[in-house]
């Protein structure tokens, strides 16, 4: 759910980055959001085994990355931000975590099992 919101979140902050693209201190905030989201889905994508999901926003947390920025002409940016959007609205659909299943009891009876 954590990552639901955070991609739903950082897709908000992609999408008022296009308005805002002329703001050189929006921009910042905006590298680091992404940075830090993209982190989590490749966090996510290693858990669900899917490799190459995981390299996909590793490449685009490096291309955000607001410590050592990488120098890119406006227009060049403006396309990066197109196809972070991409990947984040599929990566809503195709990577979701497998929930959580509950502990069986030890006190909970079930069919064919031996009494204590």
């Amino acid at each position: 759910m954590f990552t639901r919101i955070l991609k739903c979140l950082t897709l908000a902050a992609l999408l008022l980055g296009l308005v805002l693209s002329s703001s050189a201190s929006y921009r910042i905030v905006l590298e680091m959001a992404v940075c830090v989201a993209s982190l989590v889905v490749v966090w996510q994508a290693i858990r669900l085994r899917k490799y190459m999901w995981g390299m996909g926003f590793l490449v685009i947390s490096v291309l955000f990355n607001p410590a050592v920025p990488i120098p890119l002409s406006h227009r060049l940016y403006l396309g990066l931000e197109w196809f972070s959007i991409g990947a984040f609205l599929v990566s809503l659909a195709v990577l979701k975590n497998m929930p959580l299943l509950s502990m069986p009891s030890i006190t909970g009876r079930t069919p064919g099992s031996e009494s204590l």
